[in-house]
């Protein structure tokens, strides 16, 4: 039987906001705009659908300040997952919600949570790479590195998988989610240009190549004050497991990128290129023990 699904990917800017507005303010603003373009996935019969890094707000490691941090949800028991939930359950559709998560009271997580088809919470992946590197980007201010590994979700329509953002530039990861299983790899992101943009279209499809599963891979877009740490360039795509990009936003617009995509080319590709049968771990131990 074909398994072909229809997947899609969410790019979009953030509603503008007041240095008076509340965080809740801003979050709901944010969390309305998404719901109107959720609806119009599902119109287009999406099955598998990402939304972008912490969607309900602004990119706000911009700076580095204790406002933001309340900006957390638990997850699954807050109530932008539970809003989410119902969505899925809606929709018939799988939904990768990235949210600021919270622990416990000064412990939080970059985190997207996974609901399946049904409405059921399938679990969480917490980013593991926190970048603190350039000037706009104080993401150790905010965040914990992750501590659950690379987890692999069975969904009703393909095994997910999730890197997030920074998570993309190390490949020891995106290895892991290929053989943790996962067909499908998302990737919610918030990256300028000047920055990562001449890489955005170079390590993913070379993930999806190494490891022979797909790979959704979103930006936001547009320049949000007032930090203006750089322009937000969009151009969210699907790759293919031969590391063909087969669907892509602009660079500027709000979108859902649709495409459908035949899962059944896993095997084929994997067949033909034979990296997980080649590969030798037994010859890698070094690379756990050594430092730089």
């Amino acid at each position: 039987m074909s398994r072909k699904i229809v997947c899609g990917l969410i790019q979009c800017t953030n509603p503008s906001f007041g240095e008076d507005d509340s965080t809740e303010d801003i979050k709901q603003r944010a969390i309305e705009k998404h719901l109107d373009l959720i609806d119009k996935a599902a119109a287009q019969n999406v099955k598998m659908l990402c939304l972008q890094e912490i969607f309900y707000g602004p990119y706000f490691c911009a700076e580095q300040n204790a406002k933001w941090y309340s900006m957390v949800e638990k997850i699954p028991d807050g109530p932008t997952i539970k809003l989410m939930q119902e969505k899925a359950k809606k929709h018939c559709m799988v939904i990768v919600v990235p949210i600021y998560e919270d622990v416990m009271a000064g412990v939080y997580y970059n985190t997207a949570a996974v609901i399946d088809a049904d409405g059921k919470y399938l679990g969480k992946y917490r980013k593991n790479h926190i970048p603190h590197v350039h000037p706009g980007f104080w993401e150790k201010f905010y965040f914990k590195p992750g501590n659950l590994g690379y987890p692999v979700f069975q969904t009703q329509f393909g095994r997910v998988g999730v890197y997030i953002c920074y998570d993309r530039h190390f490949p020891e990861g995106a290895r892991l989610l290929g053989l943790n299983g996962a067909e499908i790899v998302f990737n919610p992101s918030a990256t300028v240009a000047g920055l990562s943009e001449y890489l955005w279209e170079l390590e993913q499809p070379a993930h999806a190549v190494a490891n022979g599963y797909f790979i959704g891979a979103i930006n936001r877009v547009g320049r949000e004050m007032p930090w203006n740490i750089g322009e937000f360039y969009g151009k969210s795509y699907f790759c293919d497991p031969r590391g063909q990009i087969v669907a892509r936003a602009g660079r500027d617009t709000d979108e859902v990128v649709v495409t459908e995509l035949d899962f059944d080319l896993i095997l084929e590709v994997r067949n033909t290129w034979q990296f997980f049968r080649d590969r030798r771990p037994e010859t890698y131990e070094d690379m756990s023990r050594l430092l730089p």
